[in-house]
């Protein structure tokens, strides 16, 4: 006889709570082990029953479902977590899958989705919806364009006098330059940032990590 996959569930609200138990006692290949409420409890129910899967929740009281999944890894179990969530932007997207996640599914999905996810990713597959991917696609592109802006450092020096409030020319008395030097080198800084004013550059700056 073929051994169940043994599953924790955790979720801080009782509906969810109770229908991801209903994707998993509604499949054979699945044995329902422990379910938890908070981060804290989900945490104790994976040291005590070491499931092989767990379903968890991204938000839930005291710890979220992120810090939850860092915990089974550093405990070394084997546990492959899905996510189910109702929304992620793209940072968390890339944060859980970073940290080792398996899947990431949002709350709308049908119970035997979350039971053929459950299914893939205990053979190793990584399960995410459509709006996941396309979120995780898009944090992607914005960090690599992160790590790949690299500012001169008189653009440097000019981007952090605008971050400050200067003006033009307080940022050539500043720099002991003529305003015209300054002007070449914010319209080279609008270029490299993608930007047409000093506000958008500021923002642009801030959102790349350029501005500390």
């Amino acid at each position: 006889m073929r051994e169940t996959l043994r599953v924790l569930i955790a979720d801080d609200h009782p509906l969810f709570l109770f229908a991801i138990a209903h994707s998993v006692n509604a499949r054979e290949e699945l044995e329902l082990v422990g379910q938890a409420r908070t981060g804290r409890e989900a945490i104790e129910a994976a040291l005590a029953t070491r499931p092989d899967l767990a379903v968890l929740d991204v938000e839930m009281p005291d710890l979220g479902g992120l810090e939850v999944l860092q915990a089974i890894t550093r405990e070394g179990l084997a546990t492959r977590v899905l996510f189910v969530s109702g929304s992620l932007d793209p940072a968390k997207s890339y944060d859980l899958i970073e940290a080792g996640a398996a899947g990431v599914l949002e709350k709308d999905a049908m119970p035997e989705q979350i039971g053929d996810a459950l299914i893939r990713i205990a053979r190793g597959e990584t399960v995410l919806a459509p709006s996941v991917q396309a979120a995780l696609m898009r944090e992607v592109r914005d960090r690599r364009e992160r790590t790949q802006t690299v500012l001169s450092p008189r653009e440097a020096e000019v981007l952090k006098f605008l971050a400050d409030g200067l003006s033009a020319p307080q940022i050539a008395a500043e720099l002991h330059l003529s305003p015209s030097t300054i002007k070449t080198h914010l319209q080279r800084l609008y270029e490299r940032l993608q930007v047409s004013d000093r506000a958008a550059a500021v923002a642009e700056g801030m959102r790349r990590g350029l501005i500390e």
